[in-house]
């Protein structure tokens, strides 16, 4: 009976030694202490954007607004920047890496604009329908409602 009262102490400094453990990392958990370097970042970056170049050379730049005729040039230029961040120990995407890809953009993708969709209403035939059918079934909603609260005695 002694010894389990001993356990039952023991297991908070038992649990506290676990967690401090698992805070500095010796539970498998690896720490990464590395500094980004941005210069050797932005040194690297620019090839990227060269090959992402010349691979945009090869489609027509009427299409340049069309994703589907370049989204695997897209891709690769995408999967390099972020290679390229990770050998310089910096996270993806960061600001300075977003500022490059921006002017990539800018660049190549400056003159795609988004077609704005005009809405126009539908003609007065549907629209009236449209809006009397719910007030019609309002309507007759609140009539069974009221008729079935008046003949409650046959409920």
């Amino acid at each position: 009976m002694e010894a389990q009262g001993s356990r039952r102490r023991q297991l908070p400094v038992l649990l506290l030694w676990v967690n401090g453990l698992m805070t500095l990392g010796f539970a498998g958990a690896r720490q990464r202490t590395d500094l980004c370097n941005e210069s050797l970042m932005l040194e690297k970056l620019p090839a990227c954007g060269k090959s992402f170049e010349e691979m945009m050379k090869k489609v027509d730049s009427k299409k340049w607004c069309n994703l589907t005729e370049f989204i695997m040039y897209y891709d690769n230029f995408t999967q390099c920047t972020e290679r390229e961040a990770n050998n310089a120990s910096c996270f993806w995407p960061n600001p300075l890496a977003e500022g490059f890809i921006t002017g990539i953009h800018k660049q190549f993708f400056s003159n795609c604009t988004s077609e704005k969709v005009h809405w126009e209403d539908p003609p007065d035939e549907i629209l009236i329908t449209l809006i009397l059918i719910p007030v019609m079934l309002t309507c007759a909603m609140i009539t069974l409602v009221v008729w079935c609260s008046k003949r409650s005695d046959i409920l």
